[in-house]
């Protein structure tokens, strides 16, 4: 589904970032989400798997004429389907992980976003659940995590208190941001990196890459933080599928059959398209 928000730009001719909520629970807290959006001029909602369901009269009420944000939100039943377009994303957390990602504050991270932006790419920022925001596996998507100086005895933000502290930051940071000319090679996109991660994992899966059992989600998972956090271009992601496609075809079976090559060939994930 696509609204008029992914449309919008700024009077410097920078898009938006897109804001994407992971399963957001209350309809009253992704109402006030996105009033604190339309203060800021930004537009494009996404919901991931919200618990009670969309539309939402809650989330209209909440929102304070913010309909235009609210009619126009994009419901999505993953995440990866929420990011599939998107060149660059941060991920919003306050709290430690053990996981090797980037951490910038907010002024940092949203001129880095808005000097992506400024070159025609799409953006997001990623926000978490109420309770207990981001899995570490959802913050291994994003190419940067922002943090927030909040005060360590009391650092619990609401989601709206989030999303209006990033919202104000994107504006204040993309007035200083000049339009400048598309790069030769587009950036990757995040299903971009989703299919070189997923291309990577069904070839090291057989080989037993993955082991111990008790370490293999944290072995993927670090496989795919490698993968985010590199600045890929879309035609390197390409010759990168097509080495492993290469090596994929003249790895010598372990049985010797054709077929069961054959059948592997035909499970790995499509390559994406030529630019």
């Amino acid at each position: 589904m696509t609204g008029d928000a992914d449309k919008v730009v700024t009077s410097t001719g920078v898009a938006p970032p897109a804001i994407i909520l992971a399963s957001p629970q209350l309809g009253e807290n992704i109402g006030t989400a996105a009033r604190a959006m339309a203060n800021f001029g930004v537009t494009d909602l996404r919901l991931v798997t919200p618990r009670d369901g969309w539309p939402n009269e809650r989330a209209g009420a909440a929102s304070a004429g913010a309909s235009h944000v609210i009619d126009n939100a994009q419901v999505f039943d993953t995440l990866d389907d929420a990011i599939a377009d998107l060149n660059f994303v941060i991920a919003t957390t306050r709290r430690g992980r053990d996981i090797t990602k980037r951490v910038e504050g907010p002024a940092d991270g949203l001129a880095e976003l808005c000097q992506v932006a400024a070159a025609g790419n799409a953006t997001g920022i990623l926000f978490g659940r109420e309770k207990w925001g981001l899995e570490n596996d959802e913050v291994a998507r994003a190419n940067i995590i922002v943090t927030f100086p909040v005060d360590p005895a009391f650092a619990s933000l609401n989601i709206a208190q989030s999303v209006l502290l990033m919202s104000y930051e994107w504006r204040r940071a993309v007035h200083g941001v000049a339009p400048s000319p598309p790069p030769q090679h587009p950036p990757a996109t995040r299903e971009d990196i989703a299919g070189l991660w997923e291309h990577l994992v069904a070839m090291l899966k057989p080989k037993g890459y993955f082991r111990p059992e008790n370490l293999a989600d944290k072995l993927s998972r670090n496989l795919r933080l490698v993968l985010s956090d590199a600045n890929w271009d879309r035609q390197q992601v390409r010759t990168m599928r097509g080495v492993l496609a290469h090596l994929d075809r003249t790895t010598p079976a372990g049985t010797g059959k054709r077929d069961a090559a054959a059948k592997r060939e035909a499970s790995k994930p499509k390559l994406p398209p030529e630019d």
